[in-house]
């Protein structure tokens, strides 16, 4: 069944992808990060950024003045949420100033960017119709399930969850499951309390203070109205080598609910939307693990590579962006670069890229397009050079959001600040060595507080870090 099921899906998906092409299709751009890395400040940057005619000069098609305008329209599939572009930007831009909720769930929004052609026939006019797909990384990371069985899934997720930084995050649950016999009669009240405590950990190991890449099941932290569901009643077991198990038998009724999830949950998310992306961005808040140390750090590397392998990743061509979309061009972008001097950016590159070294190999051998950079999609602090006895210091201005803390100081949200961050080293590879997690302020060399928006003007679109340039990727040869 899971054969055809997969043949049927690629024919459906095949014939979707026909009938886009010609009704005049749309370049599909997913964008997507794992918790906090800002998809939502992203697109709504980027959509204001356009709509308001900002200065983009590393976007060609904006520097050379070819873009006539770009307009919202109604999103193509009725089915999904719209992107809540206008409160988000008025949670930016109001007196508040609030960064708006983050993502958890799907959303779309359909932006029309009516240009001259760079070549042709006195600058022809044309117009890229580009959707933007919203969607939490979790949901991303589900997808390596659909080629695991359940016993391939506990192995690797009792594995993972035994290594230095998430033991003690995850003590309780592993003393509870391996309390628990595989082979028992099937169980609610076990299999209940079970899946409580292996979420209450992977909810554990998402908090700030350890910023560890979440582990699948996606659903898990983001139930939605499946919460309470046998789907996401289940947890991985200590199965035995080949063991056998009865039909009624507490591992057989886990493996059900697995199979379910995949079945309900990851399948259709590949179907019906993942598998329609031809780009896409990924936002990861390398900052976040390397304030956590470097257990975070690799813990966030083999996050981004089970990412990749869930891409359809290759070069587009004709043929394929027809009948089969493949992702051509992937970008991996190090967020909240404002948090750093310049003299850093580079660094948080190099960071980023040999975070995703594996995960790019995979996707260049099959033809896709990779790229990294460091970017702010919204500039929440500015630079200063600020003399502390008798030193010059590269600062960040900003105002800290309430609660903040550095050293003694604990900041109530209003008041700006001078910030000395720290650089990052120069050789990557630092930041990757040791097995600490939660590095304290006196063991760092950097330190990232989280800063309330910056104060904007009445229309005016918010500043940016390399905004542009993520969107030359992404965008520009289609602007062409």
């Amino acid at each position: 069944m899971p054969l055809f099921d997969d043949l049927f899906h690629e024919a459906g998906a095949a014939a979707r992808s026909l009938a886009e092409y010609f009704a005049g299709g749309a370049l599909r751009l997913g964008v997507t990060g794992l918790s906090r890395a800002g998809k939502t400040v992203f697109i709504t940057a980027l959509v204001n950024n356009l709509v308001a005619r900002a200065r983009l000069p590393v976007l060609r098609a904006s520097a050379e003045g070819r873009i006539a305008r770009a307009r919202l329209e109604p999103q193509p599939d009725d089915a999904v949420p719209r992107f809540a572009y206008e409160d988000h930007l008025a949670a930016l831009a109001g007196p508040d100033r609030r960064w708006p909720q983050s993502t958890r769930r799907i959303s779309e929004l359909r932006l029309t960017i009516e240009f001259e052609r760079a070549h042709g026939w006195g600058g022809r006019a044309a117009s890229l119709v580009l959707d933007i797909v919203d969607y939490p990384g979790e949901w991303l990371l589900d997808l390596s399930l659909l080629d695991k069985t359940y016993g391939q899934w506990s192995a690797e997720t009792l594995s993972i969850s035994d290594t230095p930084a998430r033991r003690p995050l995850a003590a309780e649950w592993l003393s509870f499951t391996g309390g628990l016999d595989p082979a028992a009669a099937a169980d609610e009240d076990l299999a209940r309390k079970s899946a409580a405590l292996f979420t209450a950990y992977l909810r554990q190991a998402r908090e700030a203070t350890y910023a560890l890449s979440t582990l699948p099941p996606g659903r898990f932290l983001m139930p939605g109205d499946l919460e309470g569901s046998p789907a996401l009643t289940f947890a991985p077991l200590r199965l035995g080598e080949d063991a056998a198990y009865s039909s009624h038998s507490l591992a057989a009724m886990m493996e059900r609910r697995y199979e379910s999830y995949k079945a309900h949950v990851a399948r259709p998310f590949f179907r019906d939307h993942f598998a329609r992306l031809d780009r896409q961005i990924v936002l990861v808040d390398a900052l976040a693990a390397l304030n956590s140390g470097p257990a975070a750090v690799r813990d966030l590397e083999h996050a981004l590579t089970e990412v990749l392998r869930a891409f359809r990743a290759g070069r587009a061509s004709l043929l394929s962006t027809i009948f089969r979309p493949r992702v051509d061009r992937i970008l991996f972008a190090a967020t909240k670069a404002d948090h750093l001097h310049h003299a850093s950016h580079d660094r948080l590159e190099n960071i980023l890229r040999r975070l995703t070294a594996k995960a790019i190999a995979r996707a260049e051998g099959l033809g896709a397009e990779i790229d990294v950079v460091a970017l702010a999609a919204i500039r929440a602090t500015r630079e200063a050079k600020i003399r502390q006895g008798g030193e010059t210091l590269d600062a960040i201005i900003g105002a800290p959001e309430r609660g903040e803390r550095l050293g003694e100081e604990i900041f109530d949200g209003e008041s700006e600040a001078a910030i000395f961050p720290g650089q990052l080293p120069e050789d990557p590879a630092v930041v990757f060595s040791g097995d600490a997690l939660a590095l304290s302020e006196a063991e760092s060399d950097v330190r990232f507080l989280r800063f309330r928006p910056p104060k904007l003007a009445a229309g005016q679109a918010p500043p940016h870090i390399r905004l542009d340039r993520a969107l030359q990727f992404l965008i520009g040869d289609r602007l062409a």
